[in-house]
């Protein structure tokens, strides 16, 4: 049996140059690292993210806290805690906490811990990180949900929608899902250019044009998969979020353009986009407590469309149980720091899978170039991974891990179902 002897923690820095924690775990002469990501556009229901808010040296930013709570508490009480046993040392890290929503130790301190331990024990196995979580054959791997145009909160200009993504649903491997998608980017800047926008990029990795209305990005990218080759709405679909919890004042929504209009309204103008633009996923449509307008939306595009639940869900099993009996959603966006530990998003994984829903494994807006995730959409058979564009190293390092996953599967590599 491995032991941990300790773990080490430091404060590292993530994809906006902010602070974060690094944990790393020992084990005999093996150790593992891993870091934890950070949100931009969160919902009130994630577990807390602790930072130094009087440290004004880092303006508030810094997890030197954080590091010091896994170097002096976490690190003693996992000390010579079997490191296989992902489960036990979750409950000590959970238990240490002993809040909902993790706000004593916060969930990055304790993520940080649990996906390094993760690490080792694949080490330790001598196997794929990607072989070490629920499935063990026939791995599938996950389509990309690209972003190629960034709005909202991720971007300075004026969409309400806060990312335009393509979804290659034609591809025949990872491999062709990633090219498809660098087919039609390329044809997206060519065209930006001619069009005299900026091609400066967003917080994941999209262009980021001074663009008013979410119309004209959506033509924009019709154009761009016209001119790539592919049919919009069958080779590459168009998918959206909205993150419509920074939309909404007193229960309108003003997704559709700057004015506040009803639900009803809203719907009526998505199934608008849905049929014009042939648009086959939307994240999050209305807000995190708006469940009446979720399942009205579900059952207005007769769960033919993907609605994907993140916000709403949180990546939390209660929350998701909410979702289903209420008939809110058909799918799950999941993010590791939106619970906490590796246990619990596991927990959500098989119960999302359990009742039918889809999985769509997540990165954060201010994300690192740790690629866990990129193991996790394999280890779990996800149907999607969402992780930007083909833009900015910490996006691009969890595409070439699933190359590498699907080199290492060689003939047995077979990509996942989207229908």
């Amino acid at each position: 049996m491995s032991k941990i002897k300790k773990v080490v923690a430091r404060q590292v820095y993530d994809s906006r140059g902010n602070p974060t924690i690094e944990a790393e775990v020992f084990s005999n002469n093996l150790s593992a690292s891993a870091i934890c990501p950070s949100g931009a556009s969160t919902g009130t229901f994630e577990a807390y993210e602790k930072r130094d808010k009087s440290n004004k040296k880092y303006l508030g930013k810094s997890v030197l806290i954080p590091v010091a709570t896994v170097n002096k508490l976490i690190s003693k009480k996992l000390k010579n805690q079997n490191i296989h046993d992902q489960e036990r040392i979750d409950s000590i890290l959970i238990k240490l906490d002993g809040t909902k929503q993790k706000t004593k130790l916060g969930a990055n301190t304790i993520l940080a811990v649990s996906m390094a331990v993760k690490k080792l024990s694949a080490k330790v196995k001598k196997i794929p990180l990607y072989k070490n979580f629920i499935v063990k054959k026939n791995f599938k791997l996950p389509f990309p949900l690209m972003n190629i145009i960034n709005g909202g909160a991720h971007a300075d200009n004026g969409l309400r929608i806060q990312e335009f993504m393509i979804r290659p649903d034609k591809a025949k491997s990872f491999n062709d899902a990633v090219r498809m998608c660098f087919l039609v980017i390329n044809n997206l800047k060519v065209l930006l250019k001619k069009s005299g926008h900026s091609i400066n990029v967003g917080d994941e990795g999209g262009f980021a044009p001074m663009i008013s209305d979410n119309e004209s990005a959506l033509k924009l990218i019709v154009q761009a998969i016209k001119k790539s080759g592919f049919k919009n709405g069958k080779d590459i679909s168009i998918c959206l979020d909205v993150a419509a919890n920074e939309l909404i004042k007193k229960g309108k929504y003003s997704i559709h353009s700057k004015n506040y209009i009803s639900v009803n309204q809203s719907i009526k103008k998505y199934l608008q986009l849905i049929k014009k633009y042939q648009i086959k996923s939307i994240e999050d449509p209305f807000g995190e407590d708006d469940w009446k307008a979720w399942s009205k939306f579900v059952n207005e595009t007769k769960n033919k469309t993907q609605i994907i639940g993140d916000d709403l869900f949180v990546t939390n099993l209660e929350r998701l149980k909410i979702g289903f009996l209420n008939l809110s959603a058909n799918s799950i966006l999941i993010k590791l720091n939106q619970i906490g530990t590796v246990t619990e998003t596991l927990e959500v994984i098989k119960f999302s899978q359990l009742i039918g829903f889809k999985t769509i494994i997540s990165h954060r807006s201010g994300d690192t170039e740790d690629t866990f995730i990129a193991d996790l959409a394999v280890g779990t058979n996800s149907n999607q991974i969402k992780t930007g564009s083909l833009a900015r190293s910490e996006r691009i390092a969890k595409y070439n891990q699933l190359i590498r996953i699907e080199e290492n599967l060689g003939r047995l590599a077979k990509m996942n179902k989207i229908d």
